[in-house]
């Protein structure tokens, strides 16, 4: 049986260890919880900014944000639940149990008052933590993202007549997210894409980028080398197959009592029509020069919103 070779990117060092001597003042951890352990890389002092990121990346998507947050908080970016250097349970990739594994990862750490920062999967888990834990949030930001909801299984099977193309310029908002189908397979994909997750990815991120360049080469290495082996591709879509109990526990939350940042770009649309009625406190802006990856392609732009929203 014929491999694929992987591409010249994946001989970078992309560990932990390595990726740590880029980013001088962060130190690195795995907590054990019991049911999972959590990968966390710190820096900085002052009030807790949690960073929360999604499929297909890690806590390395943060690393344009995390050394200007350290000046002035005590930065936690966190491998959710199934991601990068933390555990692969079996279950539990609905958002409000990953919502208690970063409630518990906090009070191991005797933090209790935090603000939460989440892109894509890590948004959903940010919203399940201010639902479920409200006197633990200060502030949430969404980037990109909303939380799963009923709207979600109206997405179409197949696109309209000239809907899919090559890239989504308007990212979210106008793309065919075929994806969220291919993962809701149990096995099929693991099988397909193991040792050639990097393949998904690099469609993934020319087609919902506006500056695909903006997740560089490098970059690219790295989360491919985080989903490489068949369980990491289970787990990451497990967060997708949690769709029906995310939708389930959705409806059982009240709006929102903590102040919310949305800062979308090719999901501006979604967030504009799902956020208002569950986030009371909402403030939502577009990011401008952006797609999906709003903390790659307008970091300077996220920073300065960050800067006058976080306590």
């Amino acid at each position: 049986m014929g491999t694929t070779k992987p591409p010249e990117p994946l001989r970078d060092d992309v560990s932990d260890d390595a990726l740590l001597a880029r980013l001088p003042g962060f130190t690195r951890a795995v907590h054990d919880l019991g049911e999972v352990s959590l990968n966390v890389v710190t820096g900085g002092e002052g009030p807790v900014v949690v960073l929360l990121p999604g499929w297909p990346q890690t806590w390395w998507s943060f690393h344009e944000l995390m050394p200007h947050l350290a000046r002035s908080y005590r930065v936690l970016a966190v491998d959710i639940r199934g991601m990068g250097g933390s555990s692969r349970p079996a279950g539990g990739y609905d958002k409000k149990t990953m919502a208690g594994d970063v409630h518990r990862l906090l009070d191991t750490l005797g933090i209790d008052r935090a603000s939460v920062v989440g892109h894509d999967i890590g948004a959903q888990v940010a919203f399940s933590l201010a639902a479920n834990h409200p006197t633990l949030i200060e502030r949430i930001v969404m980037l990109d993202f909303v939380h799963f909801s009923p709207e979600w299984y109206s997405i179409p099977l197949l696109p309209a007549p000239g809907a899919f193309a090559d890239q989504s310029k308007a990212g979210n908002d106008g793309a065919y997210l075929w994806w969220f189908a291919f993962h809701q397979v149990k096995g099929l994909p693991e099988a397909l894409l193991e040792g050639r997750a990097h393949l998904e990815h690099d469609w993934f991120f020319d087609y919902v980028s506006l500056d695909s360049a903006s997740v560089s080469v490098f970059d690219r290495a790295v989360y491919a080398a985080a989903y490489a082996d068949a369980d990491s591709v289970r787990a990451g879509n497990a967060w997708y197959q949690a769709l029906d109990q995310d939708v389930a526990d959705y409806e059982s939350y009240q709006p929102l009592g903590v102040p919310v940042l949305g800062l979308g770009a090719g999901a501006h649309g979604l967030m504009a029509n799902l956020l208002p009625a569950r986030a009371p406190q909402l403030t939502l802006l577009n990011v401008p020069e952006a797609g999906h990856f709003v903390a790659s392609e307008n970091p300077a732009f996220v920073l300065e919103q960050l800067d006058a929203f976080l306590p």
